[in-house]
């Protein structure tokens, strides 16, 4: 698979930023929760996403509940739509781990939610800059005043901030449209608006479907696919975590040498035609990374951190600064990988 190098240096002159995690205000897990309960079965639950290859194939072969049944647990699957659902889901307690983007999740933990980061998926160059088959948008300088679709709290919303900052302009010079992936997708092709700050594999449905093009792309502003966990879950259940852990490198090694078959699984989850789902697995995702997280992610939080700070998006210095130092659990990730 293609492989993409991680830039350690992203552009710290963001000119604004906007997060809605409007849900996300550190609702602490009930004292002595441990995990769900269906009647007699005690129930492990996490997210699958069409952007995080390794649960789609954990899911399709059923490799948890084989694992987990002789100890009487249920697993409870729920999708994902993006890392703000996600962490929705998270701070609600209606999953116990669920994968989004670092930066995503960097954010809600600074914010007050009890998660922790605790496994990486893949190094995707997911989010691009995307403009429909008739535009005449060709560079990023041309988005100046135009109306822009991109969802809040994700790695397509960073995505876009970080590429308007490169070509000099800010989100005052635009009209960002708070949408949901699909939405997004669905107003430009519509023309609700101009331009999508758009996702795989939707971003590569739209080139195919609708001639969508992109204008821009840029592995580097793309921040890592991560796995994270209820803070109180993971405290309480480390065997459990442990157990996830395993399946998700089981599911990595697997990926790499059944590449064809993965695409056949993501093709039949996302409802993408084979050639779409190719393109986006292996040209457009690198799941031969480690599983630790570390260093390498926390670098990209740094960068961003005085910006998150003087937008109010993080409440303090002091809240960003102990979110760096706590967010990451590399313990379990460590003795798996």
């Amino acid at each position: 698979m293609q492989k993409y190098k991680k830039h350690n240096r992203l552009r710290a002159s963001i000119a604004a930023v906007a997060i809605s995690l409007l849900a996300l205000t550190g609702c602490a897990a009930g004292e002595g929760a441990q995990v769900a309960t269906d009647g007699d079965s005690k129930v492990l639950r996490l997210d699958y996403a069409y952007w995080n290859p390794l649960s789609l194939v954990i899911r399709d072969q059923g490799w948890l509940e084989s694992e987990l049944e002789s100890e009487g647990y249920q697993v409870e699957w729920i999708l994902s739509a993006g890392s703000s659902a996600a962490l929705e889901n998270l701070n609600a307690e209606a999953i116990d781990i669920g994968s989004t983007a670092g930066s995503a999740a960097f954010a809600a933990h600074a914010n007050g939610v009890q998660i922790n980061t605790i496994g990486i998926f893949s190094q995707p160059n997911w989010a691009s800059i995307v403009v429909s088959k008739d535009s005449d948008i060709t560079k990023i300088a041309d988005l100046k005043g135009k109306k822009i679709a991109a969802t809040s709290g994700t790695d397509p919303y960073f995505f876009l901030l970080q590429t308007l900052d490169e070509a000099g302009l800010s989100s005052a010079d635009v009209e960002i449209v708070n949408l949901a992936h699909a939405d997004g997708q669905k107003a430009l092709e519509n023309g609700d608006v101009e331009v999508w700050s758009g996702l795989d594999p939707l971003t590569a449905t739209s080139e195919k479907n609708a001639g969508s093009k992109i204008i821009y792309s840029n592995p580097g502003f793309n921040t890592w696919g991560v796995l994270n966990a209820r803070t109180e879950f993971l405290e309480s259940n480390p065997e459990l975590v442990e157990v996830v852990l395993l399946q998700y490198q089981r599911a990595r090694q697997w990926i790499l040498s059944n590449p064809d078959q993965a695409v056949e699984i993501l093709a039949k989850e996302a409802q993408l035609d084979i050639d779409v789902a190719s393109k986006v697995l292996t040209e457009r995702t690198n799941v031969d990374v480690s599983l630790v997280p570390g260093e390498t992610q926390l670098a990209v939080f740094r960068i961003i951190t005085p910006v998150l700070v003087a937008e109010g998006k993080i409440k303090s210095q002091e809240a960003a600064d102990l979110a760096i130092e706590t967010l990451i659990n590399d313990s379990i990730a460590k003795k798996v990988g």
